[in-house]
């Protein structure tokens, strides 16, 4: 485990030591989301019976902060790694696979629940929000960001540079964020909008989240965690697949 340990510390390392950038940096971003729309429309909206817009919110853009820093831990160590060329030396040292996943995915998880958590400290300051389930909390914060730090890997082997993974930042997570109900009930949309939601993901992860704090939800939070641990466990298995085969990383 002495190969394990070491790269997990090194990953943990690799985003600590710049935490104003990696930690507060978008803690900052999702604190200007909640006091820009909360001040735009908390007036004007109530998602749930008895919860403010602006409680509303949090659970959504925290969950949105967590997903997002968790695949680019990632995937933005995997593509410096290949770049400068010193994932020579991580390839190098008897480490499985398997080690490998596990190392990148906990620091990546990690630095996601770090940032989620300081989101809802600071949020606290503004809006009271109550926390009903923490075990379906820390079940869909662990989950969600597991499963985009998996993601974060195997964009991280497919891209060859920096463009190629700021698209599928850009064009994939960035989209399925903004459209997974971090701002609003997918009952507030048209019946297609609605079914469509139901193919995202990302909607699950955060509306499952929100349960949490709330006790209310779009869907089931059962049928939420059924599906982010079937993405989760696909994703996994097609990772270790490519760390093992070692597409584009041993060639």
């Amino acid at each position: 485990m002495g190969g394990f340990l070491t790269l997990l510390y090194k990953e943990l390392l690799r985003f600590w030591k710049v935490s104003f950038q990696t930690v507060a940096a978008p803690i900052l971003t999702t604190l200007l989301y909640l006091l820009i729309f909360s001040h735009v429309l908390a007036e004007h909206v109530q998602v749930y019976e008895g919860v403010k817009y602006t409680a509303f919110l949090v659970p959504g853009l925290a969950m949105m902060a967590m997903l997002q820093n968790a695949f680019a831990n990632s995937s933005s160590s995997l593509i410096q790694s290949k770049i400068t060329g010193n994932i020579i030396f991580i390839l190098l040292p008897p480490i499985s696979y398997v080690e490998f996943f596990a190392a990148y995915v906990l620091a990546a998880t990690f630095r996601g629940v770090v940032v989620g958590l300081g989101i809802f400290l600071v949020a606290l300051l503004f809006v009271s929000v109550p926390v009903n389930y923490p075990v379906w909390i820390l079940l869909f914060a662990l989950l969600g960001s597991g499963l985009l730090a998996t993601l974060g890997i195997i964009a991280g082997i497919w891209a060859e540079k920096f463009d190629q993974l700021a698209a599928f930042q850009n064009f994939i997570i960035l989209p399925l964020s903004f459209l997974s109900g971090v701002f609003y009930s997918i009952h507030s949309l048209p019946n297609f909008w609605q079914h469509l939601s139901r193919f995202n993901p990302f909607f699950y992860m955060i509306d499952g989240f929100r349960f949490g704090f709330f006790g209310v939800s779009d869907v089931s939070p059962f049928t939420s965690i059924a599906v982010v641990c079937g993405c989760f466990l696909f994703l996994s298995l097609l990772t270790l697949h490519l760390l093992r085969t070692g597409y584009k990383l041993r060639n």
